[in-house]
């Protein structure tokens, strides 16, 4: 009996020692910085996108007849007209902007420099320039400062705090090398203010449905669509060049069809088939996948976007872009959740270590509120350096498997010579990845099984089912725009 009393009493005491020694290691030890230790570098602090600034919403309710009656029976204060003791040079229709009282109430405030001040409400203002025509500032989240518009860019105002006793400044200012603070303007090395980007253009309003312009018809005068589809099962499904598919033709079926006219036929068929393929209700599970690869044009680089569904490995987001900026990234993820009104449980948008994916994933919660906040986990570099890398390192590789599918079509091309060229071909190529290719992991079956299409027993006759589908779409949305139009005059 005493034997057990004493084994309880060392199990009590063994239980207050792991007690002790797991809230000393939670306290003083940074179990996450043994996982992301890069991440908690200054180096890489410029990779990081702040969180959204606080909006101060600027209302101006004075009005000058209101206000004068108002300062007399409160103060005891009668405001009459400015006395002049020389002729006026102000303009009789200029007003104050912040209480609207007329020109006999406003005066020079700083002589031939331009300031205007009103006696009203002690407004101090410039007719050039109108500090009152704001509707909102723009603070920091951590010190509450005003943000001061440093940069402007192409399609964004850049604002930035430059509150020296930030409390987010002095904590970024920690981690900064002794070394590099000796230096002169050595703190320009790194991301040490808080900054945001205002983008001056609504990626939300603009059209996903693009097409390429200069598109033939389907009027065939010399070829039928059979010939047509021919030109689509070698030049997409095969890989041929538009050259090789015109001397295919014409050593297989013995036709005689140039490649420009072949070139004609893949964009018409681009147009018809791209708004089936977007409009496509695809399976979206928790998981999106996104990367960026580059193509040529013209020899200049140009930048294609792909967002992938991780369960069905289906292409549910792509668009072809002049630059690598937030903008296309954010046309892509519109695509990719087009149809979704909230975000699936456990959602991971899983995307490599560029800024342009958490600046995208910060508009959509803007636009949209807390239904489409998500977070971006980055997969940075090559190797498995940290725990998050590890873990979705997979996920990664079924991208740069797609980039790499991709390349080998785009290759036989070598390079486009514009980008409408690039997109229908784009088009093109995933509408056959998702529908016509058979691939090994789904057993070498298509990703997206459509009932119609299962009925054509060879790809031509598959490719002229597809524009039949696309046609459909077009028809559809074409009489949705119609309702919706009649139903805007009707209220």
């Amino acid at each position: 009996m005493d034997i057990i009393l004493y084994l309880l009493s060392v199990i009590q005491y063994l239980y207050q020692q792991n007690c002790w020694l797991i809230s000393f290691i939670c306290r003083y030890i940074p179990l996450k910085q043994w996982a992301f230790d890069d991440s908690h570098s200054p180096k890489y602090q410029k990779f990081k996108v702040d969180v959204l600034p606080k909006v101060q919403i600027i209302q101006h309710e004075w009005n000058w007849q209101l206000l004068i009656p108002y300062l007399e029976h409160r103060y005891l204060i009668k405001i009459k007209p400015v006395s002049r003791r020389k002729e006026c040079d102000i303009p009789k229709n200029c007003s104050c902007p912040s209480c609207g009282a007329p020109q006999p109430y406003l005066y020079r405030n700083n002589g031939k420099a331009g300031q205007l001040k009103c006696k009203v409400c002690n407004s101090n203002f410039s007719p050039d320039e109108n500090r009152f025509a704001k509707q909102f500032t723009l603070h920091c989240p951590h010190c509450g400062k005003a943000l001061v518009a440093k940069k402007e860019r192409k399609h964004f105002v850049l604002h930035k705090c430059v509150n020296p006793k930030c409390p987010y400044y002095l904590h970024n200012l920690k981690k900064v090398d002794e070394q590099d603070l000796k230096e002169d303007y050595g703190k320009n090395k790194y991301k040490l203010h808080y900054i945001y980007r205002e983008f001056t253009i609504d990626f939300f309003s603009m059209d996903l449905n693009s097409l390429p312009k200069n598109a033939s018809s389907l009027k065939f005068s010399k070829h039928n669509a059979h010939v047509m589809s021919l030109c689509l099962t070698l030049h997409v499904n095969l890989g041929l060049s538009l050259r090789k598919t015109s001397q295919a033709l014409k050593d297989l079926y013995n036709i005689s069809i140039s490649h420009q006219q072949i070139a004609n036929y893949c964009k018409t068929a681009a147009v018809c088939i791209k708004p089936f393929v977007d409009q496509y209700p695809y399976q979206k599970g928790n998981t999106f996948i996104a990367d960026e690869t580059y193509i040529k044009v013209r020899g200049i680089k140009t930048y294609v976007w792909f967002i992938m569904n991780a369960a069905c490995r289906s292409i549910i987001g792509y668009q072809v872009s002049d630059n690598r900026g937030v903008g296309p990234c954010i046309l892509a993820m519109r695509m990719a959740f087009r149809g979704l009104t909230k975000l699936p449980e456990n959602f991971k948008f899983i995307a490599d270590g560029y800024s342009a994916y958490p600046l995208a994933a910060i508009e959509f919660v803007k636009k949209f509120g807390k239904d489409f906040s998500f977070k971006i986990t980055q997969v940075i570099g090559l190797t498995n350096d940290d725990a998050v890398s590890k873990e979705h390192r997979p996920f990664k590789q079924i991208v740069e498997r797609l980039n790499r599918t991709y390349k080998a079509s785009y290759r036989k091309t070598n390079g486009f010579d514009n980008i409408e060229g690039a997109n229908y071909d784009l088009a093109l190529w995933v509408a056959y990845y998702n529908f016509l290719r058979p691939h090994k992991h789904n057993r070498y079956k298509v990703l997206n099984e459509v009932e119609i299409l299962q009925g054509a027993d060879n790809m031509p006759g598959k490719w002229q089912l597809l524009i039949f589908l696309g046609q459909q779409t077009i028809l559809n949305m074409q009489k949705t725009d119609a309702v919706a139009q009649e139903r805007s005059c009707c209220q």
